[in-house]
């Protein structure tokens, strides 16, 4: 699979824990950037991971800041993005298996690498569950997403 990643300077330590780690489960990575602890601004490093996804050049994207959270806002203002802030294995899983997500946002001064790893692993390997009911869901999702971009 390949996997769009980027961080801002409150979360590039924990991507550089991600990348290797993704590369070791055989995928193949789109690093975005960045690799400094000077202040930089995270829409800056979730736009290039979401038109990454969108375009269909990465299967997935990973984004990580200091909380995740300013990364998450950032994801889901781009049209087909289904981005969750997930700091736990159970809503890793969750997201996947009834929300279809397609980025993942981390915060770095939130957990530790050892948990971070193993929610990319719990997320990259939880298929969405089609069930009908969580179709539904999602399509009612993209139909409000539809809705508001059309009045730009």
């Amino acid at each position: 699979m390949k996997i769009a990643i980027g961080a801002d300077h409150a979360g590039y330590r924990l991507k550089d824990v991600i990348v290797p780690l993704l590369e070791s489960l055989g995928h193949e990575i789109e690093d975005v950037g960045c690799d400094c602890s000077q202040s930089v601004d995270y829409p800056d490093y979730a736009m290039p991971v979401c038109e990454s996804v969108v375009s269909g050049k990465a299967e997935r994207g990973i984004l990580i800041c200091g909380t995740g959270i300013g990364m998450s806002i950032a994801a889901n203002k781009v049209p087909g993005i289904r981005c969750a802030l997930v700091h736990d294995l159970f809503s890793a899983q969750a997201t996947r298996e009834h929300n279809d997500t397609n980025v993942l946002a981390m915060g770095e001064r939130i957990i530790g690498p050892g948990v971070a790893e193993e929610i990319v692993k719990v997320w990259l390997s939880t298929p969405f569950s089609n069930g009908e009911r969580h179709v539904g869901r999602v399509n009612k999702v993209m139909e409000i997403e539809k809705k508001f971009n059309s009045r730009s």
